[in-house]
């Protein structure tokens, strides 16, 4: 049964769009194979790459905040890391208000929004999208509708990772 689904999936491409051309009339898996000819090609390799560039960009940005902090201002390579973090995200909502992370954001894909300072502008954007709904219901109610859940899973995650921890010390 399993080589089944396997030659099917070598044949048609993949299992799963297969599975969904099924359920189409003979109109429109005509048409489907009429926009899957005429959609332009993306281009994966320059994309990865522009992404592990500004990604890296990024990495070796923060890195050097961190050094700056250990060399200048007295922290240790272990308490460096927040204030690294911190100043991060403020050039990262800063940059999103001037404009120019967006311009970035759009160049590079996911190597600016993979970092911390793509989940900062993720909510800066939606702060500064609906501010005109007014400062509670729109910057304070919409700010959080992407980022809420990532914040929700960091706090429940902090939560049982700490909890497993006094349990095995404990």
């Amino acid at each position: 049964m399993i080589s089944y689904y396997i030659l099917i999936a070598t044949k048609e491409g993949d299992f799963l769009s297969s599975q969904k051309k099924k359920k189409l009339t003979p109109t429109q898996q005509k048409y489907q194979a009429f926009a899957k000819a005429r959609e332009p090609q993306r281009p994966v390799l320059v994309n990865c790459i522009r992404a592990f560039l500004v990604g890296g960009l990024i990495c070796v940005i923060g890195q050097g905040i961190q050094i700056i902090y250990i060399k200048y201002f007295g922290f240790t390579e272990l308490t460096a890391g927040n204030p690294t973090s911190a100043t991060l995200i403020i050039l990262s909502v800063l940059l999103t208000g001037l404009g120019v992370y967006d311009h970035l954001a759009q160049w590079a894909g996911a190597g600016s929004a993979v970092p911390v300072t793509g989940f900062a502008n993720s909510v800066a954007s939606a702060a500064i999208e609906h501010r005109s709904e007014g400062y509670v219901l729109g910057v304070g109610g919409n700010m959080f509708k992407l980022a809420g859940s990532v914040i929700a899973y960091g706090v429940f995650s902090a939560f049982v990772v700490a909890l497993v921890k006094i349990i095995i010390k404990g």
